[in-house]
């Protein structure tokens, strides 16, 4: 895992938005913008670095070890999980034609990326209306 992405989602575990981190730190936030998309990162300061790690509650020593890695894989796929949980509650509130179709359209999605980068179909990618929706998007083109 490189610097800017450890950044990144150090700040988003502590749950601290880039005004935040600035205040926090006296670093200007269109630096931490910068130093977080990785456009600014040759120029990270020693000084600057301290003092983000000082916020995020974590030393140079677990910042450059592996423990830090395997948190925020961790933390990332958790984060990932809670999205996918809460999308699925979002879509279960919805009337069932509206969820069918969703699914369909999404079905049709995941099909295409197994298209587009010439990946084996996924032995789930079965379902009949999503094929014969397929067909028909196919044939006319």
């Amino acid at each position: 895992m490189d610097i800017v992405l450890k950044l990144r989602e150090l700040r988003k575990m502590r749950k601290l938005t880039q005004r935040e981190v600035s205040r926090l730190t006296g670093i200007s936030e269109k630096t931490i913008s910068s130093l977080e998309t990785g456009s600014r990162i040759d120029g990270l300061k020693i000084r600057q670095l301290r003092k983000l790690l000082a916020v995020y509650g974590v030393n140079e020593r677990q910042f450059f070890g592996r423990e830090l890695e395997s948190v925020l894989d961790f933390w990332a796929v958790t984060q990932r999980d809670k999205a996918v949980v809460h999308l699925a509650e979002e879509m279960e509130q919805l009337p069932l034609s509206i969820q069918r179709s969703l699914f369909e359209k999404f079905q049709l999605l995941v099909d295409t990326a197994y298209d587009v980068h010439a990946m084996e179909p996924h032995p789930s990618s079965t379902h009949p209306a999503a094929a014969s929706d397929w067909q028909m998007l196919t044939s006319r083109n």
